[in-house]
């Protein structure tokens, strides 16, 4: 079958949230209220802060904004993996923190532990499987890097397996595959809009008060309180938490750290007993592969694949609903399918959908305080952000009670990456970067001037 037919009858809407039990959102904010803490973004990251913060004090009174439904955004439309790492991958986080990366991993540990405990504690029904994940090398070149991420994993306490081409493909059989690693521990596969609204009715169970429909207009300081204007009313708050991530900031200053970026992803149709067969895939990890512009694949709990990444776009100004389809993005995806799965070649795709990822230029977290400590902000999760988020929302109440914490004293929350430039800069230099990233795909991995010139000031572009 011509892999264009395999895309005949796609829908549009994210497989995630075409779920029938997606809930009804709440009702919009009309008037004026007033709280001890105001989360504005009903993502993951304000959806953590917000439950997290009744956790510590569940007398304090919550109240959560959203422009849109809670998890309708990046958190109901991503690939599902949730990693315990903080830093964008162990190799980011050993190149910008090398002395804390200890603690980072370890923290990112803990962290996904307490997802994980969370999910359980409040019977979140989101799939979750923790299965980890694979990375494999689909290029000679790229095995030597994989023996090294071994290494560097098991010597930051992962429990990394390093596999030969017949053992990878034993656990999932491309003949594509040449090695890979298998991080068996430190990742779970969940379906992430199950997670957002196992979240949302966690909070809601533990009293927070969330106004969906609800953006957030203005942010004003008025003595000891902080002002945020709605289109139907305001709300006066003692701290407010900001998580609008790929959305702009309502502080004009955090804007230029990060852009969006879009990421596009298919959703085949469940695959029978025979096809998932031919494929093997018994333990059901994510996997990605090694290059830059890579992929990341994943089984839902019907056995579905889904394949997304490869192209990541920079469309320049904000986040437009009209970016969240490109079909010349969905046909290249379609032919690398086949190229990785020829056996299951006739399967068809039921859903093409695309999303904005918040990117910084370190590819992670990073925060900021504004008005005397009142306000907190927390952005750039650049697409792995499913897990960090919690941690981000832990650091955002601690910065907020004025309270020096292990996390707090991390230089990764104490500085900024550096800005992104203006237009017409920004595009243009993220275009040279997406090209030469595709450049050193096509030549065994040598990085160009371009590309180690922005290694060498912490600048970049992931894909």
């Amino acid at each position: 079958m011509d892999h264009l037919s395999s895309l005949r009858d796609v829908d549009h809407t994210p497989f995630w949230l075409d779920d029938p039990r997606r809930p009804r959102p709440a009702p919009a904010l009309v008037g004026g209220t007033t709280c001890d803490l105001l989360v504005v973004g009903g993502g993951y990251t304000g959806l953590w802060t917000a439950l997290l913060a009744k956790e510590r004090d569940p007398s304090a009174d919550v109240v959560l904004v959203e422009a849109g439904e809670a998890g309708a955004a990046a958190s109901g439309r991503n690939g599902g993996f949730c990693e315990a790492s903080l830093t964008h991958g162990l190799a980011n986080g050993l190149q910008r923190w090398p002395e804390e990366i200890g603690r980072l991993e370890r923290l990112g540990r803990e962290n996904l532990q307490g997802i994980e405990d969370a999910v359980e504690r409040y019977g979140m029904d989101c799939d979750w499987e923790r299965t980890g994940s694979l990375v494999v090398a689909t290029e000679p070149y790229q095995l030597a890097g994989l023996a090294e991420e071994a290494e560097a994993a098991a010597r930051h306490g992962g429990n990394p397996l390093l596999l030969d081409a017949d053992a990878v493909r034993a656990e999932i059989d491309s003949p594509t595959f040449l090695g890979g690693v298998w991080n068996r521990d430190d990742v779970a596969m969940v379906n992430p809009a199950r997670l957002a609204w196992g979240l949302k009715r966690a909070c809601l169970d533990l009293g927070v008060r969330i106004h969906e429909h609800t953006p957030a207009t203005s942010l004003d300081e008025r003595g000891a309180v902080v002002s945020v204007g709605t289109p139907y009313g305001r709300i006066t708050a003692r701290r407010v938490a900001l998580a609008t991530n790929a959305y702009p900031s309502l502080l004009r200053r955090h804007r230029p750290y990060t852009v969006p970026v879009y990421d596009y992803a298919l959703m085949t149709e469940p695959l029978s007993e025979e096809q998932l067969a031919s494929v093997g895939w018994t333990r059901r990890q994510g996997f990605a592969d090694c290059a830059n512009q890579f992929h990341y694949v994943r089984l839902s709990a019907d056995n579905r694949i889904l394949w997304g990444g490869y192209d990541a776009i920079h469309h320049g100004g904000p986040v437009r609903a009209e970016h969240d389809r490109r079909p010349e993005t969905y046909a290249t995806l379609a032919e690398h399918f086949f190229t990785t799965f020829p056996q299951l070649e006739g399967v068809r795709f039921t859903h093409a959908w695309g999303g904005a990822i918040d990117t910084s230029t370190r590819f992670c977290v990073f925060f900021d305080t504004s008005h005397d400590g009142k306000v907190a902000y927390a952005a750039g999760f650049t697409g792995l952000g499913v897990g960090a988020t919690r941690f981000g929302a832990d650091v955002m109440l601690d910065l907020l009670a004025g309270e020096h914490t292990e996390r707090t004293e991390l230089e990764l929350v104490r500085r900024k990456p550096l800005p992104f430039p203006p237009e017409p800069v920004r595009s243009i230099g993220i275009g040279i970067t997406k090209w030469s990233m595709a450049r050193a795909d096509r030549n065994e991995g040598h990085r160009n001037l371009w590309l180690r010139t922005l290694d060498r000031f912490g600048l970049g572009f992931d894909s």
